[in-house]
């Protein structure tokens, strides 16, 4: 009689499990996790991104799922990849084991990423990052198809592209001051944090410019979260330097920025100084800030196509600030997985891979799709160039930030890069772009020479 009571029991709390928390509780969810480091930017966007969507596709009543529609349900995990990968791990596999999400999105350490991407890969989890820059990430679908196939890179496309937009960066720059200032033999230096996803861009940039015909006067890597860099940048300036090309993610953007401004540096700062892509950059810089510029996702006054305005707009109302290339969480959500679910039917990713795969998909950056190698492989990376998605150049102008990259010329047969806005924009120009300008200083350093 005890045995059949201990049965009776067990069935029980089995069944009010099942009916409470297990699969039936979450049979109209779309389970996504949203995994970065919650307490910085990144992780922020991240979340907030994802948020926006996720609130705009339930208020509309939901993905249609086969006959169905079905809400999305977010759920929360804090990385902290920026200190540690275990932790990351960790994160990623409570998601997955204990959440039961059907998709995760996020990253911004390759490192990280890495470790998190093959957590993903043992459960045959679909992870889109929205980050991480490395080819590496990317090279592994293609060197393992059958493991790696469930990984998206979705945001931003990866660092060889990048290099190429900081070459064009430069590239416009010289020109500008060629023409204006009558520099004909122009130093560049590079400063890059001290982290994998810069090691590329930096050997790079170390081969490509000396080839454009600039000197380079020097690398100098720094801490991704120095607090002071008075001795580099005093280097830096010895070494004469008419353009910084920065590489730089982490809070030591905010001490450039606040730096080069006390310093009046007679220099352009371009590249990547991922800190200075917010409204608040010029109160955290104590208003030195101005005219540094560097590659970002959006600005306010500038748009790629129709999606672009309302996507920034409701981020600024909702969140206060602009949409860092990490909350483009809220694209992969709300024009990626919706469209390819509602096209398949299912949440199965042997039936999503394929869509995502062979499609494009017009989202507030530009137009996405996924590139193959050489050989016609799957590398699940974003093709990158005119008429796809190619990020911005934005700079600082008198306390506003303005896009002033890329501009298009046609040089048949193909869209090349130019140096200043068309008088007559050509169909792929993006709505808004403004001049690049030097800051008054440089002009003034370098007009008296």
């Amino acid at each position: 009689m005890k045995r059949h009571h201990e049965v009776f029991w067990a069935l029980s709390l089995f069944l009010g499990l099942m009916l409470s928390g297990g699969p039936a509780w979450g049979a109209n969810e779309i389970r996504i996790g949203i995994i970065g480091p919650m307490e910085f930017i990144y992780g922020k966007n991240h979340w907030n991104g994802a948020l926006l969507a996720a609130d705009e596709i339930n208020a509309a009543g939901g993905v249609k799922v086969g006959d169905k529609f079905m809400k999305i349900k977010l759920y929360k995990a804090d990385s902290d990849e920026i200190f540690s990968t275990t932790t990351a791990v960790d994160s990623m596999e409570r998601l997955i084991l204990r959440d039961k999400v059907n998709f995760v999105m996020g990253g911004i350490i390759t490192e990280a990423c890495l470790a998190m991407q093959d957590v993903a890969m043992d459960n045959k989890v679909m992870f889109i990052t929205a980050g991480p820059a490395h080819p590496e990430l990317c090279d592994r679908v293609i060197q393992d198809y059958e493991r790696y196939k469930y990984y998206f890179r979705l945001s931003p496309f990866n660092s060889d592209y990048l290099i190429k937009n900081l070459i064009s960066f430069v590239r416009a720059i010289t020109a500008k001051m060629n023409k204006e200032l009558g520099l004909k033999q122009i130093r560049i230096g590079i400063l890059g944090e001290k982290a994998m996803w810069a090691d590329t861009i930096v050997e790079e940039a170390k081969v490509k410019l000396p080839k454009m015909g600039l000197e380079l006067a020097g690398v100098w890597r720094i801490s991704p979260s120095a607090k002071n860099l008075t001795a580099e940048l005093a280097d830096i300036q010895r070494k004469d330097c008419q353009i910084l090309l920065t590489i730089l993610n982490g809070p030591a953007g905010v001490t450039l920025g606040r730096q080069y401004g006390e310093m009046k540096l007679p220099m352009v700062v371009t590249g990547i100084l991922t800190q200075c892509a917010t409204l608040k950059w010029m109160q955290v810089t104590q208003g030195q800030g101005n005219y540094v510029m560097t590659a970002t996702n959006y600005v306010q006054d500038m748009e790629y196509n129709e999606l672009t305005k309302p996507f920034v707009d409701q981020y600024i109302k909702r969140f206060g600030d602009l949409p860092a290339f990490t909350a483009d969480t809220y694209t992969g959500i709300k024009y990626v997985l919706k469209q390819a679910i509602e096209a398949t039917g299912s949440l199965d990713p042997e039936k999503l891979i394929p869509y995502v795969e062979s499609n494009h998909f017009k989202v507030p950056p530009g137009i996405g799709a996924l590139e193959k190698d050489e050989l016609g492989r799957h590398r699940h990376d974003l093709k990158w160039g005119a008429g796809y998605v190619t990020g911005i150049g934005a700079q600082w102008q008198d306390g506003k930030f303005v896009a002033v990259w890329p501009h298009f010329t046609w040089h048949s047969p193909y869209w090349d890069f130019a140096v200043d806005p068309d008088e007559t924009p050509y169909e792929v120009s993006y709505k808004g772009m403004q001049p690049l300008v030097f800051p008054p200083w440089v002009i003034e350093a370098y007009k008296k020479n």
